[in-house]
């Protein structure tokens, strides 16, 4: 069996109850048997929590998962940035700064975003229209308003819509 780990990233405090669980952020649970729980799958399988929060506010020594629990805490923060050497979370940071300073790519971004909220947005309202004209016709009807509202805008060219 080859080991599969799960790696999940809480933005809230999930186990608050004691004291000392108060005092833990990381947690790593392992796979055992019901009826008998000295029979475990060890570390082949595993779930490991990082409840962010508690994380950040109780530090942990650096390296490389302090630096990615503040990236992922702080990432809008230039300074709290700017004292992160860890060079993936450097990596990351600049592909953010990137997209954010590439003027058409947010541009872009957002008419997709708008196109897919219309699309959403004329099928709920075709259907409370009690429209019986089937999913697919509904779609292309969306799509078409979505064409007309966009070459309305003067946002993209005919070709690109």
């Amino acid at each position: 069996m080859r080991a599969s780990v799960g790696l999940h990233l809480l933005d809230f405090d999930l186990f608050t109850a004691t004291d000392s669980q108060r005092q833990q952020a990381l947690w790593r649970f392992e796979m055992r048997d019901e009826l008998q729980p000295q029979v475990s799958l060890g570390n082949i399988l595993q779930m490991n929590l990082v409840e962010l929060n508690k994380a950040d506010r109780l530090g942990l020594p650096p390296g490389p998962l302090r630096a990615w629990i503040t990236f992922f805490k702080h990432w809008q923060e230039e300074l709290t940035m700017a004292n992160v050497s860890h060079e993936p979370v450097q990596q990351a940071m600049s592909r953010i700064r990137q997209l954010s300073a590439d003027e058409e790519a947010r541009r872009l971004a957002f008419v997709r975003e708008r196109a897919l909220h219309d699309e959403v947005s004329f099928l709920n309202e075709a259907k409370r229209e009690g429209r019986k004209e089937g999913r697919e016709e509904g779609r292309e009807e969306g799509r078409e308003e979505v064409a007309r509202n966009l070459l309305a805008m003067s946002l993209l060219t005919d070709e690109q819509i």
